[in-house]
């Protein structure tokens, strides 16, 4: 039996391609499910065939991976190369298997040649440890000489990268947690930095050079100097065009989604989204990444008030077939999205409508963190309840605002979030009195415009910025005003 997939024949009766199909439909079923479509009934027998069938066809689908395109640009580019390597040697060590040793001497040289222009390093030092052994039991000293030699350099540069690769690795680690673990990195960041420029000045290789690089990114979006980013990446990327970074390494879409969610947190929305614009057609629709550029895309659209643009980019994602592969936390971030559009751009459909009012009027839990998208929440839910004149729900909301703030908002970093929980607050408490609001409004409103943007490690998410949300707030409060006008002379006309 042949150990692949024969995925074009459509009509096929085998066991193999039908449940492949049936993994294919998007119902979610269990395995005795698939076991009584598959084969009419469960019991012993048929469990018992299913688990052969199960592992045979998972590994017939694996055997496919060795055939993926990985030549597409919108691929991360070392991918290619990681790959190429790894099927040079796979040959190298066959044919020495086999007692080919010329062959195996070319393929091995070429595999150590391939890894080196690449910089992998591990792989250099496989390539090497493999030739020495080979010249060894074909007796060339010279030859055995000169790849020891090699090898030690390549020894003596894998434990500066090791160790540059450990100090980056803790440093993700942390950046992947709660909000209290990121800012106590803030005080260990500059010593991380220092060594891995030491490193990179004494090894010079590209994975030094990614290291220190990543640190100083991370360390300018924890502090939230996102003007710095800017500088960092567009340098990184003149540094590229004149080769002095390795092509077959470096992930120019990283250094470009950095670039374009720098200006978005810098409130340069119009330029970032011409640059998103340009840099979206790099990214493959089947990636992770393809998610989060287009989430920083989406975001400058809004920022740029082009709310029609950021419904279509959202249409965007929903379309797309792995769009259900994202992690839970992902997709609820896709439906708060959605929400705030919504909010802006009321849907005509009542179903469209339905679904909204059930989303707003929950809270997800979208960070056990206490900062972050539960701030964008309890915004939308307080305008949501505005906007209805639901006083009942808005004073429920206005509670939470009032204990949120009080211990959450307390450090200083949060100053825009405090800011504009402030204002929400003082239009309950002027009775939504338009020009009173406006009037007392507008010195915390002068505050906010000058504090500066938080950096991640507060956790600060603003889906719409708060001065935006403040027109929408008062646009909300002007037609209520309108409309309390309009009930008033109705209310007199029938008296």
């Amino acid at each position: 039996m042949l150990p692949f997939l024969d995925f074009s024949d459509k009509r096929s009766q085998n066991k193999d391609l039908q449940l492949v199909k049936l993994l294919e439909q998007d119902q979610v079923v269990t395995q005795n499910q698939l076991i009584k479509s598959l084969y009419g009934k469960t019991d012993a027998k048929t469990q018992t065939t299913f688990r052969k069938l199960k592992s045979r066809v998972q590994q017939k689908l694996l055997n496919h991976l060795y055939f993926l395109d990985q030549s597409d640009p919108r691929h991360i580019v070392s991918r290619r190369y990681d790959l190429y390597c790894l099927g040079l040697l796979h040959q190298a060590k066959i044919l020495l298997g086999e007692g080919e040793y010329p062959l195996a001497e070319k393929l091995f040289r070429k595999f150590y040649k391939v890894s080196a222009e690449a910089e992998f390093t591990a792989y250099s030092i496989l390539g090497a440890k493999s030739l020495r052994t080979l010249y060894m039991e074909m007796g060339r000293p010279a030859r055995y000489k000169w790849i020891s030699g090699e090898l030690g350099k390549m020894q003596t540069r894998m434990q500066l990268e090791d160790e540059a690769e450990q100090l980056y690795s803790s440093m993700k680690l942390v950046l992947n947690q709660k909000v209290r673990s990121r800012k106590f990195m803030l005080t260990q960041l500059p010593e991380y930095e220092h060594r891995l420029e030491q490193i990179h000045k004494e090894v010079k290789s590209y994975s030094t050079f990614h290291f220190l690089y990543s640190a100083k990114l991370f360390k300018e979006e924890l502090v939230g100097n996102y003007q710095e980013i800017i500088k960092i990446t567009s340098s990184t990327e003149k540094a590229r065009k004149q080769g002095k970074i390795n092509e077959k390494r470096f992930d120019k879409r990283f250094n470009n989604y950095m670039s374009v969610y720098a200006h978005l947190q810098c409130r340069k929305a119009k330029q970032g989204l011409a640059l998103a614009e340009e840099y979206f057609k790099d990214f493959h629709h089947s990636s992770g990444n393809w998610f989060y550029f287009l989430e920083t895309y989406l975001l400058l659209a809004v920022h740029a008030q082009q709310y029609g643009q950021a419904f279509d980019l959202l249409l965007q994602a929903r379309k797309n077939p792995y769009y259900g592969k994202q992690r839970a936390a992902a997709q609820q971030r896709w439906e708060l999205y959605e929400a705030y559009i919504q909010f802006v751009r009321p849907e005509q459909s009542p179903l469209k409508m339905r679904y909204f009012n059930q989303f707003v009027q929950k809270v997800p839990d979208y960070s056990r963190d206490k900062q972050g998208y539960n701030v964008a929440i309890l915004i939308l839910q307080f305008l949501y309840f505005l906007r209805r004149r639901d006083i009942e729900g808005l004073l429920a909301r206005l509670e939470g605002l009032r204990k949120y703030e009080q211990r959450h908002l307390r450090d200083p970093a949060t100053l825009r979030s405090q800011l504009f929980f402030r204002l929400l607050l003082m239009t309950v408490k002027e009775n939504f009195v338009l020009e009173v609001c406006e009037k007392k409004g507008a010195p915390i409103l002068e505050k906010l415009k000058a504090a500066p943007q938080p950096g991640q490690a507060y956790g600060e998410i603003e889906i719409i910025p708060y001065e935006d949300l403040w027109d929408l707030t008062l646009g909300i409060l002007r037609q209520l005003n309108v409309e309390q006008v309009a009930l008033d002379q109705a209310e007199r006309n029938r008296v």
